[in-house]
């Protein structure tokens, strides 16, 4: 457990860093959000 804490935190760290400002984080959460809906929406049709 205490492992995959560490990892997550990690990933949390090196995902904030990689975006700068609050502003980059919600752009990079829309467009993940944006790619899920789009192959939802394909895997629909």
């Amino acid at each position: 457990m205490r492992k995959i804490f560490i990892l997550v935190a990690a990933a949390a760290a090196l995902t904030t860093a990689a975006c700068n400002t609050i502003a980059g984080v919600g752009r990079d959460t829309q467009a993940a959000g944006s790619a899920v809906e789009e192959a939802a929406d394909d895997a629909a049709n």
